[in-house]
């Protein structure tokens, strides 16, 4: 059984474990990195940039950091026209913009709900079958390859 390479950060397993799920794609520093580059290409990165805003703001201690943060969210991905707009149910952009003025480290969840759900069983599956992807899984493959033949 091979013996794993410490210096190696992901591996052509990890890479493919990535298929498994979204939540594995956006756990993976490097596979994060594909997976925007690949929503970029679709023209909808405001999707997991709005996400990991969101797990960003859900970890806020300070109420006025609480504040701040929620403004930026919403002016950067709810609002009409924000440069970042989000594509998300009328519903819940009123119940946003009805409550941003006191915002609780919950306000996005519904939000964040709706864009985790439109990436899992849409985006997620069309990067799947990319070819941001599929060079990834085997530039992954041809360096393991190498890393256990380094004489040839």
């Amino acid at each position: 059984m091979p013996v794993k390479c410490c210096f190696h950060r992901s591996n052509a397993g990890e890479t493919m474990a990535w298929s498994e799920s979204v939540d594995t794609v956006l756990a993976n520093k490097e596979g994060l990195a594909a997976f925007r580059i690949f929503l970029k290409s679709e023209f909808s990165e405001e999707n997991v940039e709005f996400w990991l805003a969101c797990e960003d703001f859900k970890k806020t201690k300070s109420s006025t950091k609480i504040a701040s943060k929620a403004q930026k969210i919403y002016s950067d991905f709810i609002q009409a026209d924000a440069p970042k707009e989000i594509n998300i149910d009328f519903h819940t952009k009123n119940d946003i913009s009805e409550n941003i003025s006191e915002p609780t480290l919950s306000c996005f969840d519904a939000a964040q709900r709706s864009i985790y759900s439109l990436m899992a069983k849409d985006s997620f599956p069309r990067f799947l079958r990319s070819e941001v992807y599929k060079e990834l899984v085997k530039k992954h493959q041809d360096r393991n390859q190498k890393r256990w033949l380094p004489f040839l």
